[in-house]
């Protein structure tokens, strides 16, 4: 399932991007973190695969200037929340109506970013995401700016050195991650009040990488806090994980 075939979408501005799918049934569009892919977030930890036996047809972007979509290096092509503008052209494109919506970390915070632009899935999933990461996206920007701009410097073991890490296994592309950190918009604790999609937060024990992902769910209308094992590098790879969304879709 690793070599799912990507199937091309264009974004809003045209952009050629890429999205895997897998199963049959109701869908549920995933969206993965930054420095990562659909494939390594959703389907090497076999989220996706416990998902589409659970009746879900799940779809799963590359983000541009991630995996097989386009990673353009002109400023020109990150604007302001144009991860969210690309995500609701995977919607248009696909023809989805009756849908759930969720993400990993900046999946996450793209999906808070589709709800405020007017996405009406039935129900979204927040996981590795908590209120600070929302409210001040900027400031998560800021960590891995320095990570892109310092590469091979990071002493070993550090959360720098990690992320750096991670970026060399996903291949990466600095000069386009770079330029993703600009399109990332604050979501205020007002705007976060008006989205009434029930909603499940999911967060790693250990995770408290994007501020409190309780203190998130509680920012909500509607929604749930679960806790897994893990911290924000290792929760994903926990089979709580795909669990975990895969209880709160059928209930």
């Amino acid at each position: 399932m690793s070599d799912l075939p990507a199937r091309r979408f264009p974004g809003r501005d045209g952009a050629d991007l890429a999205y895997r799918e897998l199963g049959e049934g109701r869908p549920l569009v995933l969206i993965h973190g930054y420095f990562s892919t659909a494939a390594v977030n959703w389907v090497r930890y076999g989220h996706a695969a416990v998902l589409a036996a659970r009746g879900h047809r799940v779809l799963m972007p590359d983000l541009r200037g991630h995996g097989d979509s386009a990673a353009p290096h002109d400023p020109a092509a990150y604007p302001p929340d144009v991860l969210a503008d690309d995500g609701l052209a995977l919607l248009d494109h696909l023809g989805l109506t009756d849908y759930d919506l969720g993400g990993y970390s900046l999946g996450a915070r793209t999906t808070v970013r589709m709800l405020t632009r007017g996405a009406t899935p039935r129900r979204a999933v927040l996981a590795g995401m908590g209120l600070a990461g929302i409210t001040d996206a900027d400031g998560r920007g800021d960590h891995f700016r320095n990570v892109l701009t310092n590469l091979g410097t990071f002493e070993r073991g550090t959360p720098q050195w990690r992320a750096e890490a991670f970026l060399k296994t996903t291949g990466g592309d600095p000069v386009a991650l770079l330029r993703v950190l600009d399109t990332f918009v604050n979501t205020d604790a007002d705007a976060l009040a008006t989205l009434t999609t029930p909603t499940l937060v999911v967060t790693g024990a250990d995770d408290h990488d994007n501020g409190s992902g309780k203190e998130l769910a509680t920012a909500l209308p509607h929604a749930r806090f679960t806790e897994i094992p893990g911290n924000h590098m290792s929760a994903v790879a926990r089979r709580e994980l795909g669990t975990a969304i895969a209880d709160f879709l059928a209930d």
